[in-house]
């Protein structure tokens, strides 16, 4: 008996070669396949050769080790030499072994092959070399049935696995870079692996060792044949879902490459699968791709309201006192700090901001407002039909809190926006602060309306709402308006770090757009333009050509690049809409849209919360990458303007305005406390020389001079007393009040005016002068002084005792200066009527007029006439002033009446005067006559008495008026001071105007350098910080 030849003459059909030593010859009138009939895979089951090479060499492995065992014996060995499982395997033909094999039946189908896993080794039974009944081996033929059991199963799983892992690596190699587009995802995602360790999650992971140990106990599978059937048909369901997911990968890539598949619907599903197109594959696979990215789209929403949550409930804990880790938010509350300083800082030394801001431009009514409401999360804005409601800048910084609320820069006030009521009156003070900021005959103003808002899961940024382009001025607009919001918005874009926000509306033909070319010339290469497309629910129903949004979306229909395009829906129109209700219509907006649908839209492209999510991503980055270099170049101005200050004011301490200020208040009001320490002795001198100054005139015009015209001192004294009565009724306790308060202010003024040596600051002399005149505005005397002042008044005038020499005396003294004074008026008068005398005109060359002339001579006419009566009363007689007339004709001197009585006034008044000296004198010794009530006296000094009188009233007067002022006045003052320096502290313009100079504005530009360099340094530290 010989064996059967295997392949290319091999002695063995379970090796691929012949043995070493064999010489076996072929069994005569069979052919050889290779293998066993019985051990042949069936139709199906393997694929290839791999199974026959490798089934092989496992399964003669007991025949090579006898082949090894006889080396150099020539010769065909007995099959009753050979090992039982050998023979059982190998020579299951051979006439000894009539031992029937059952058919293996299976219907799994045809899949690809595996990798090579190693075998277990066999362990051989000692070899005995006598024959042994058949009947003995059926242990040994199950075992080699369950052996081979063994391989198929686990051939098809790890095969099935290999394959799965590369096609999708073949697919990864063919996905496109998408590393351009990291800004559009969230950073959290990129971060991932710094929360979930995917190094551990591999290491878990079993090896091929591992999943060669997870195949079933063949022990247990002798004992339990049910327990078989069981793990094929989990088997089958494995492979089935492996290869399943792999189909789905290998669509993502290639829909050319070969797929495998695992399914019980034999090749009939397989022919049907064939006829399937790509297209339908496509469509298929879009929906199923649009479908996952809603369902995530729903988790994600989920999980960050979670987060919100969460994060609200740590920052209610961090305000109650239990100190975390710094949030963000108080990262762009520093930022917007920065920005609040750098916008009222005056860039004189070539130190442009640029510091990163969102800059939000479009159309009129294209919706930018409504886009910064949805990524603000409320309705804050005031809304109109077509009507230009945004008419200045409004900086809206966006951060997190616990609560949802806002306010503004300059105010303490919070408008919580969870209450419509608070949002009313918040959208009702942004339109009172625009028109405030708008000045008369203008539409739009640049100046900017700094607003704050807070809330649980707002993205933080800083964005600016601009007025919207328009194309022509309607009426009611000023002419310049176009041109004023151009260049508004360039003022914000050219800044080289600004983000631009452009909105267009897509409702409108592109055409008509005009932004897209404003912002176009000031970003031509898209680096830092967002496009936003607003009001797709309406364009997608009104145009015509669908593809047209896909065109805009791309890029292709502007000449505008841009950075990123996104599509966005901002509600029905109704203004009333919440902005649950906006969010809700555009999500369910995008999932029917046939623009998302048949990918013209792509889904990161859609919805305002993918919008925000990605211009606070740009807009941070862009803060990441500029604010070091923006910090460097304020340092440089620190340096440049500390230089100056030390060259020019090396001795002087660095005070801007607002500390100059203080200093300017603190010597005011100390100047204005030095008006108490005022002794009331030269309080009393002053008021009462002003305050004859001011009734001297009518006390001797029309007091005394009317009285001494009288012929005896009874008729004087009534004449007296009556106009002393009417003059106290009805003006002397007014002119006491203002000679009172002029007092006050002349000595205000003095002590606020008045150089303090080296220690004066002329510096603080405009804003001295300004508070003076406010405060003297500002003062009225106490209405109830008149009245009390004309009772002391009245009193004193009424009292006509003198009681000693001594006050005798002043009283003449007081009689001779004001008559002196007055007769010096008059010698001027005269002086200046009728011209120089001759000494003038011969020392200092003057000459007199043809006027003067005849004055003089009318003079010197009416000298003669009182020469020859020194009694002449006060008034010419008719036919006196034709003979003086005459007179003056006869000598060739012509003169008119009126001219006549006028210089009659003041020579009748010198001649009055010089009568009332020479009196004044001799009462002098008339005290004893006074005493005696001039009785038996010729001598009558009535005068004296009346300007005691008059003497005595300004004394108590001026006594009265000094109480007033130390006790109410000086003190009243001294309010009204404070006041008003409270009034001009208040007043930016005010001090801005009043303090000024280059000392000023150098200290000023150093402070705010100073502030915006340390800020700019807690802001870096803290963003180094976060990361």
């Amino acid at each position: 008996m010989r064996h059967r030849k295997g392949r290319s003459g091999s002695p063995c059909p379970c090796c691929p070669g012949p043995l070493p030593g064999s010489l076996l010859p072929p069994e005569p009138g069979r052919a050889h396949t290779g293998a066993p009939a019985w051990s042949r895979r069936p139709r199906g089951l393997l694929s290839g050769g791999m199974w026959r090479l490798r089934g092989a060499a496992a399964a003669c492995e007991v025949c090579q080790s006898l082949v090894k065992h006889s080396s150099g014996i020539k010769g065909s060995l007995p099959l009753q030499k050979l090992h039982v499982v050998s023979r059982s395997l190998c020579h299951s033909r051979h006439p000894t072994l009539k031992l029937q094999r059952a058919q293996v039946r299976t219907s799994l189908q045809q899949f690809s092959s595996l990798t090579n896993l190693p075998l277990h080794k066999l362990k051989l039974s000692p070899i005995k070399y006598g024959y042994q009944p058949r009947r003995n081996f059926w242990p040994a033929r199950l075992a080699a049935r369950l052996l081979k059991l063994r391989y198929l199963v686990l051939g098809s799983a790890v095969g099935g696995g290999y394959t799965a892992k590369k096609t999708f690596d073949q697919w990864k190699d063919m996905v496109p870079d998408l590393s351009d587009y990291k800004w559009i995802v969230p950073d959290f995602v990129w971060e991932i692996d710094d929360y979930i360790d995917l190094e551990k999650i591999r290491k878990a992971l079993p090896d091929s060792e591992d999943l060669v140990k997870l195949a079933p106990d063949f022990d247990k599978i002798v004992e339990s044949l049910s327990l078989l059937k069981d793990f094929f048909t989990t088997g089958h369901k494995l492979v089935s879902e492996v290869i399943g997911a792999s189909d789905l990968l290998l669509l993502l890539g290639s829909s050319g490459e070969t797929t495998f598949r695992a399914t019980d619907h034999g090749p009939e599903s397989d022919k049907h699968f064939r006829k399937v197109s790509d297209k339908e594959k496509i469509d298929q696979l879009q929906e199923e791709l649009l479908h996952t990215q809603l369902k995530y789209q729903r988790i994600l929403e989920r999980l960050e309201k979670e987060n919100k949550e969460l994060r609200k409930i740590v920052l209610q804990k961090d305000d109650k006192g239990i100190h975390h880790r710094k949030l963000k938010k108080s990262l762009i509350d520093m930022y917007s700090e920065v920005l609040d300083v750098l916008s009222d800082y005056d860039a004189s030394y070539n130190t442009q901001d640029h510091l990163p801001r969102v800059v939000v431009v479009g159309d009129q009514s294209a919706g930018k407002t409504s886009v910064l409401e949805m990524i603000a999360q409320a309705r804050i804005f005031p809304r109109g039909s077509g009507e230009m409601m945004t008419r200045s800048p409004v900086k809206v910084t966006l951060s997190e809190g616990p609560h949802h609320v806002a306010l503004f820069k300059d105010s303490s006030r919070e408008f919580d926006l969870t209450k419509e009521e608070d949002l009313a009156a918040l959208r009702h003070e942004i339109e009172l602060r625009m028109r405030k900021n708008v000045k008369e005959g203008c539409t739009v103003s640049p100046e900017t309306i700094s607003l704050n808002v807070k809330g649980p899961g707002i993205q933080r940024m800083v964005l600016v709402d601009l007025p919207g382009v328009i194309n022509t001025v309607t009426s009611g607009m000023a002419p310049d308006t176009k041109e004023t919001i151009f260049s508004i918005s360039k003022a914000y874009m050219q800044n080289p770090n600004a983000i631009i926000l452009c909105i267009q509306d897509g409702s409108v033909d592109a055409e008509r757009s005009i932004v897209t070319d404003l912002v176009s010339q000031m970003d031509p290469h898209g680096r830092r333009t967002i496009f936003v497309l607003t009001k797709v629910d309406l364009a997608e129903k009104n145009v015509a050509s669908p593809s047209r949004i896909q065109q805009i979306i791309e890029g292709k229909l502007f000449p505008m690049k841009a950075l990123g395009y996104f599509a966005v829906v901002t509600g029905k129109g109704n203004s009333s809409e919440s902005i649950e209700a906006i969010r809700e219509y555009e999500e369910e907006f995008f999932q029917n849209s046939k623009l998302l649908k048949t990918s013209m839209l792509k889904a990161h492209q859609v919805t305002t919360r993918n919008l925000s999510l990605a211009v606070s991503d740009c807009f941070w980055k862009m803060v990441r990458e500029s604010v070091e270099q923006q910090a460097d170049s304020f340092k440089a101005t620190r340096f440049n303007l500390e230089t100056e200050w030390k060259n020019n004011y090396p001795r002087l301490r660095e005070l801007d305005r607002n500390e100059l200020f203080e200093k300017a208040k603190n010597e005011i009001l100390d100047e204005v406390i030095s008006l108490s320490q005022v002794t009331p002795k030269h309080w009393e001198e002053i008021l009462q020389q002003s305050l004859w100054e001011r009734v001297s005139t009518h006390v001797i015009e029309n007091i005394y001079l009317p009285a001494a015209q009288t012929m005896n001192s009874g008729t004087f004294n009534t004449t007296v007393d009556i106009k002393l009565k009417q003059w106290t009724d009805k003006q002397l306790p007014n002119k006491a009040v203002e000679v009172a308060w002029e007092t006050l202010q002349e000595e205000f003024s003095r002590f606020m005016t008045e150089p303090k040596g080296k220690e004066h600051d002329d510096i603080f002399d405009k804003l001295k002068e300004a508070v003076k005149e406010e405060s003297i505005k500002r003062h009225k005397w106490n209405d109830f002084a008149e009245d009390s002042l004309r009772v002391i008044q009245h009193n004193a005038l009424e009292d006509r005792s003198i009681s000693d020499k001594q006050q005798w005396d002043a009283a003449i003294y007081f009689m001779e200066e004001a008559l002196q004074a007055r007769l010096k008026d008059t010698e001027n008068a005269i002086e200046n009527m009728v011209g120089p005398d001759w000494k003038k005109r011969w020392l200092y060359w003057k000459n007199r007029t043809q006027e003067q002339c005849v004055l003089n001579e009318t003079k010197n006419e009416l000298e003669k006439m009182l020469k020859c009566n020194e009694e002449h009363p006060a008034y010419l007689a008719s036919d006196e002033i034709t003979t003086v007339r005459k007179n003056l004709e006869s000598r060739g001197v012509t003169v008119d009446p009126s001219l006549i009585k006028d210089t009659w006034h003041q020579v009748y008044r010198r001649h009055f005067l010089k009568t009332a000296l020479n009196h004044c004198n001799l009462c002098r010794r008339g005290f004893y006559y006074y005493q005696r009530h001039f009785v038996d006296s010729e001598l009558e000094c009535n005068d004296v008495v009346l300007f005691w009188r008059i003497q005595r009233m300004l004394a108590i007067t001026a006594n009265t008026l000094r109480q007033q002022l130390t006790n109410t006045e000086v003190r009243r003052l001294e309010k009204n001071v404070k006041e008003v320096l409270e009034d001009f502290a208040e007043d930016g313009e005010k001090k801005v105007k009043l303090l000024t100079g280059k000392r000023v504005q150098l200290a000023e530009d150093l402070k705010k350098v100073r502030e915006i360099q340390e800020k700019l340094d807690a802001f870096i530290e803290a963003l180094h910080q976060e990361k």
